[in-house]
């Protein structure tokens, strides 16, 4: 048995995830938001053996089997955020010595072109991701500033980078390449890479599972809905085409970003509001998608309490809706069908209106959704009525799982 730390740095927060391999049984998990701040918050969630009693900082279940340690403090960095978080986990008795962790796996958004799997770390790893900052400006420096201070704290563990975009790197040049003059491409990488793999990649072969079919024969379209969202077309277990594009701000409408929008129309919005490149971009990523039609807010559960009042609330709903089935509709002619249509991440997961909403727009497939089924479902669940042609499944997506799984091969490999 092997403890296994699954990391997913943010430019302020730092998510992560302690597994013991391969029994891939969740030790601990937690949360550092707000870094850099002195009101920092540390969340750590874990199994209660007994011995933890409730506290100032310490909340049990219910049953008392699970405990909850929260506190707020001061977090300067990323630096502080992994020993302020290694420290409670020594002091909550989760571990005894750090030297138990001997894997560390990072989720890092773009590989470009570099990287079509998961790699074992070194300096050389390091400077491509941050060389490859352009194609995830939001990403890739936090993804990279978690590594260099994981390496630092623990330096006897393997450090193992996960890339969002490698899942996507067996997608056919038809479907990455942009018509732009093709110099582009050449001189400076410019095409699709997508995201979200990881997630496309876990509950693609979790519907397989569930399926009891061999991925390898199946037409798979997989729906990460979340504050970020994506679309991806799988085919024999492998990703044949993606919605987000040379960044995770192209495709889908999301919370805060554009997704696809015509690039004369930014000059033209940059021209009369006279914004700089720098400006329009945050526009793009973080004033667009929900919030930016709603004029309320980024959150979908915000707006659907308020959509029978507010018209900006239920056209947001309506365009990003809309999106997702054209999405999905491209994909089922690209593949020349589809076997499920699988459902992930915050919406796709706890959205059962979003769903039904999708799907009752698909009909024309012969894809139907059982009302029952998809109100009533609490975990994963196949949630299409039994004579629908196109299989529907809603599937919680398990990012930190497939990169505890990639930290335990390559560390095998070593």
């Amino acid at each position: 048995m092997a403890k296994i730390m699954a990391v997913n740095a943010g430019s302020s927060s730092l998510k992560f995830q302690l597994l013991e391999m391969p029994a891939e049984e969740v030790i601990a998990q937690g949360l550092i938001e707000r870094i850099g701040m002195d009101d920092a918050i540390i969340t750590i969630k874990y199994q209660n053996d007994g011995s933890v009693v409730a506290s100032d900082d310490i909340t049990l279940s219910d049953d008392g089997k699970k405990a909850k340690f929260k506190v707020v403090a001061p977090v300067k960095d990323h630096q502080v955020a992994i020993n302020v978080m290694l420290k409670h986990l020594s002091e909550l008795g989760i571990i005894e010595n750090l030297d138990e962790i001997v894997g560390v796996g990072h989720r890092v958004v773009s590989g470009g072109e570099w990287f079509n799997s998961s790699v074992i770390v070194d300096e050389e790893v390091l400077h491509k991701i941050e060389r490859l900052a352009a194609y995830a400006p939001l990403h890739n420096p936090a993804n990279a500033m978690g590594i260099r201070a994981f390496q630092k704290i623990l330096p006897h563990a393997v450090s193992v980078a996960v890339f969002d975009t490698s899942f996507h790197q067996t997608m056919p040049k038809v479907n990455y390449l942009y018509s732009l003059p093709y110099q582009y491409y050449t001189r400076y990488g410019a095409r699709k890479y997508g995201a979200h793999g990881t997630s496309h990649r876990y509950v693609a072969h979790r519907a397989a599972e569930m399926l009891e079919r061999d991925i390898n024969d199946l037409k798979l379209i997989t729906l990460h809905l979340g504050a970020g969202a994506s679309a991806t077309a799988v085919q024999n277990g492998k990703s044949y085409d993606t919605s987000m594009g040379f960044t995770p701000m192209a495709g889908l409408t999301m919370a805060t970003r554009v997704g696809d929008v015509d690039a004369s129309l930014i000059n033209y919005i940059q021209e009369h509001e006279h914004l700089s490149n720098e400006e329009m971009m945050d526009v793009l990523n973080k004033k667009s998608g929900l919030l930016g039609i709603s004029t309320i807010s980024s959150d979908m559960r915000d707006l659907e309490a308020v959509r029978d009042t507010n018209e900006h609330a239920n056209l947001a709903i309506d365009i990003f809706v809309n999106r997702v089935v054209r999405y999905v509709g491209q994909y089922i002619a690209e593949m020349n069908g589809a076997d499920a249509i699988i459902f992930t991440a915050g919406i796709g997961e706890n959205g059962y209106e979003v769903r039904k909403e999708i799907i009752d727009k698909l009909s024309y497939f012969g894809v139907e959704i059982d009302d029952a089924k998809n109100t009533g479902m609490r975990d994963e669940a196949i949630v299409s009525t039994d004579d629908s042609k196109i299989k529907v499944l809603v599937v919680p997506t398990n990012e930190e799982l497939m990169i505890a799984r990639d930290v335990q091969t390559l560390m095998g490999e070593k």
